[in-house]
């Protein structure tokens, strides 16, 4: 993954639309266009690999619309601005983390130390049971 490449795909390929928040803001919720929807093409990314993207789509696939958009709403702040910058913090945010590719996990033995512990813990909780036991009538 490129970051820089994925950063500036980002920048050049989002769409903001504004509307009126519910937010925070007092007489000005109703006069100022504060909230940030972001949207953007899956299809115009570049900086990832074709891997990457099928990641992407498998994770992000409730939040990606039929055309192939990814939608992100911000209307945390009174600010057009800052919900701006949130908005495309979160757009980058969510395709970094949904389009990692976890490592595959290579399964290992136990060792000899932890076989002995798990033996020895064994005898140890058999031993403080048999003491339980009434002693056998001969």
């Amino acid at each position: 993954m490129d970051r820089l490449r994925l950063h500036e795909s980002i920048i050049a390929g989002v769409e903001l639309v504004f509307a009126r928040s519910g937010g925070p803001g007092g007489q000005n919720v109703n006069k100022v266009n504060s909230k940030v929807l972001a949207r953007i093409l899956i299809e115009r990314l570049d900086g990832l690999s074709d891997a990457e993207l099928a990641q992407l789509r498998e994770r992000l696939s409730g939040r990606i619309t039929v055309a192939g958009e990814l939608l992100v709403t911000a209307d945390d702040e009174r600010d057009q601005i800052r919900n701006r910058g949130t908005a495309l913090e979160r757009i980058e945010s969510l395709i970094v983390s949904a389009a990692r590719i976890p490592k595959a996990r290579r399964a290992s033995k136990p060792t000899r130390a932890s076989k002995e512990r798990r033996l020895n813990s064994k005898r140890a909780r058999s031993s403080s049971k048999s003491l339980r036991k009434p002693p056998e009538a001969s």
